[in-house]
């Protein structure tokens, strides 16, 4: 895109006029008679095992080309070739931002800054499977001559959401003779009830850290070794039995005593959120194994493959993200609901916040000035039918615009005689009333109460996206990463925005470092203190102290 800011463009005022006769339309009406079923027809896309239904958006044909003409304006087509290309499209870090090599077939080659990557990714993909088949046999045995039953992941961020997320979506992939647990919150009592019932000798720590110099990450992973080496009896030669590490720096790996021919490398090209089909996955393949996880893998790549060749008005990830703007930006929307209908997908919706939050959650422009205009969808959900009986009252009847995501499964993960069949009609049901509503002529018909009726008109005309596999499988599950990993990059594209930097989370984690000391130590004198801090900061630490007795 030129230099120009999105909202400055004709493209952008052309949307403008166009909202004010659009945020009249009516879902009941589009989707009504032959008419609706052509709109049905019209409004959906297969890709993968994916099938993508919009039609239950407050556009028409010419929203959608208006909305294609303002992604091209704002240079989309030629950012997603810079990134499957390994252009440095991560401005402010000045680095490439290249998630999508990670899935790229080792018949590939992709070279960027004179290093095929792919080759790379493949050297640590082969070491990753060849270590997950010694644990998972049993071949690989601790320090007492016991073979690995418990795997615990220590991470956070990206290094936790994701491994964590995608364990329990494919949960029934997993082996049965390995327990994994994952652990992220500094909090001890996190720590506690992840390895307080597990045998120490059966015991390995998967830690995940780029520089392992990460505060939390570390400091659950010294206490994880002093938990290991008490119960063993044992002395530092028993870490490397017990830990493997997924980091960039070798030094560090050495130094807590894990040996370094067994960490699982990555690169600075993969930010946290992006990471979980890299080396930070690795206690995924674990539970699912390499076969399970290649497929994991081929899921990415169909939706990658459709992502960086569709044409913008056919491609599933450029219309989502474009519909996310348009609610955004035009009718003022602040958040956005991801809804599975499936018990695995429980932490699907926490791995987007992440993703979507981190990623697009800025107030200035790739060239620095500020931005101009609302970035950032807040993401949240719950699965359903749980959010039915929780928050569904406010999106049906609320006063908020609340675009959802529905996402279905025609299989059941465990079938339980006709369970799935009312699961899935839960999910039509939702999808159908959100968008179509109930009047008061409908509500009045049932012999309601005039004095009642208000009560229980449903004003319909909530923008449902609706996404439906026969089964969480660990290909479908990357198809769904991926179909989101672009949707934000697309959003962030037509922003003018770097979505793969994430400055906003640093300056917290090094004011934690300089509190530290300040409420563990003795803290010095009360002037120093309130040199450090500013006067409500150095009040609360005043009360730790107390309350604690130091």
């Amino acid at each position: 895109m030129d230099s120009i800011a999105i909202y400055d463009t004709e493209e952008w005022r052309a949307l403008e006029r166009h909202y004010e006769s659009a945020r009249d339309l009516s879902l009941r009406q589009l989707l009504t008679g032959d008419s609706g079923k052509a709109r049905v027809t019209n409004m959906h896309l297969e890709v993968g095992d994916l099938y993508f239904d919009y039609s239950r958006h407050l556009v028409t044909d010419e929203t959608i080309d208006m909305l294609v003409r303002l992604a091209e304006r704002a240079g989309l087509p030629g950012r997603i070739s810079a990134m499957f290309s390994g252009a440095h499209i991560n401005t402010t870090e000045d680095r490439p931002a290249l998630h999508v090599a990670l899935r790229m077939p080792d018949s590939e080659s992709l070279i960027v800054d004179g290093v095929d990557v792919v080759r790379q990714v493949h050297e640590v993909l082969d070491k990753m499977g060849q270590l997950s088949d010694e644990i998972r046999s049993g071949s690989w045995l601790g320090y007492t001559g016991k073979p690995i039953r418990n795997i615990v992941n220590i991470g956070i961020g990206g290094s936790d959401l994701g491994p964590a997320m995608a364990y329990i979506a494919l949960r029934d992939y997993a082996y049965p003779a390995l327990e994994v647990r994952f652990v992220s919150n500094i909090d001890p009592i996190a720590l506690w009830q992840a390895i307080h019932d597990l045998d120490p000798a059966e015991t390995l720590f998967v830690v995940c850290s780029k520089t392992f110099t990460t505060l939390e990450t570390l400091t659950n992973a010294r206490k994880a070794r002093e938990w290991l080496l008490e119960g063993l009896g044992a002395t530092d030669e028993a870490v490397a039995r017990h830990f493997i590490a997924v980091s960039t720096n070798e030094k560090e790996v050495a130094r807590f005593g894990i040996d370094v021919s067994t960490m699982l490398g990555f690169w600075d090209w993969v930010g946290g959120r992006y990471s979980v089909d890299s080396a930070i996955g690795f206690s995924l393949m674990l539970a699912i194994g390499k076969e399970a996880f290649n497929d994991f893998l081929a899921g990415f790549r169909m939706v990658d493959e459709h992502f960086r060749t569709a044409p913008l008005n056919e491609n599933i990830p450029a219309i989502q993200g474009m519909l996310n703007v348009w609610y955004n930006n035009f009718h003022g929307a602040q958040t956005h609901a991801v809804l599975p209908y499936g018990e695995r997908l429980a932490r699907f919706p926490a791995y987007l916040q992440q993703l979507t939050m981190e990623s697009n959650g800025k107030s200035v422009r790739l060239d620095g000035t500020p931005v101009g205009l609302q970035t950032g969808e807040i993401f949240w959900g719950e699965p359903g039918t749980n959010g039915q009986h929780a928050f569904y009252q406010l999106l049906h009847q609320g006063t908020k615009l609340i675009p959802a995501d529905i996402i279905l499964f025609s299989e059941p993960a465990r079938d339980l005689g006709d369970a799935h069949d009312a699961l899935f009609a839960n999910g039509l049901a939702q999808a159908a009333v959100l968008s179509l509503g109930k009047d008061a002529s409908e509500v009045a018909a049932e012999g309601v109460a005039e004095a009642i009726v208000p009560h229980k008109v449903m004003p319909g005309n909530r923008p449902v996206t609706v996404i439906v596999a026969n089964k969480l499988t660990p290909s479908v599950l990357g198809q769904l990463i991926a179909f989101y990993e672009h949707t934000v990059f697309v959003e962030g594209c037509i922003w003018g925005i770097d979505s793969f930097d994430q400055w906003g989370v640093e300056l917290g984690k090094a004011m934690a470092a300089r509190l530290t000391p300040l409420l563990a130590g003795d803290g010095g004198a009360q002037q120093e203190r309130d040199n450090e801090v500013d006067a409500a900061t150095a009040c609360l630490i005043d009360l730790y102290r107390s309350q604690r007795g130091r």
